[in-house]
């Protein structure tokens, strides 16, 4: 005997997908940036140095003196020389009043006038050491530095986000069917 018979067919629904990939561009500008350094203010304050030498004492040892000292000088060396000769002549002239009683007084005088004193000989040191006095007051140097601050000015810039989104759509490639046979 045959039994009625029932067929069922089915084909599965096949879905596609069509796809967009999302696009994301992220960029961060680089800061603005100035920095200014205002140059540091200066002041230098400076005492000149003073040096004095007094070298009149060496001078006055080489002989080289001023018109007054001078003349002060061969005033009193003149005078005093003059005195000299008055004070020999002088004795010369006892010494020839005298002639009767000395009769070498010619002869004695003229070798005390022919043969001058021997000269003494050394070595002077002229100037004398430690006759140029020096006096000396050093420079003074101030320094006043003021310092300036540095200007900075920055400013930061935002990210550029650009965001596109993506897309997602789907489709049927194949429908789904149910076929039912029977068969007897």
């Amino acid at each position: 005997m045959n039994f009625p018979q029932i067929q069922i067919r089915t084909t599965d629904a096949r879905l596609g997908l069509s796809i967009e990939e999302p696009k994301q561009i992220i960029r961060q500008p680089k800061a603005t940036q100035q920095i200014e350094q205002p140059a540091a203010i200066v002041d230098i304050e400076t005492t000149r140095g003073f040096m004095r030498i007094d070298s009149s004492q060496a001078r006055r040892d080489i002989g080289l003196i001023g018109t007054l000292e001078s003349t002060k000088k061969y005033a009193s060396e003149g005078s005093q020389k003059a005195m000299e000769g008055i004070a020999r002549r002088a004795s010369e002239g006892r010494q020839m009043m005298d002639i009767a009683h000395n009769s070498n007084a010619i002869v004695s005088i003229s070798k005390k006038n022919t043969f001058p004193v021997s000269a003494k000989l050394g070595i002077d040191f002229i100037p004398s050491i430690g006759s140029v006095k020096l006096d000396y007051t050093p420079a003074k140097l101030d320094f006043n530095v003021q310092t300036q601050e540095a200007k900075i000015s920055a400013q930061v810039n935002k990210p550029v986000h650009e965001y596109t989104p993506g897309k997602v759509s789907g489709y049927m490639l194949q429908n789904p069917s149910i076929e039912i046979d029977v068969i007897v």
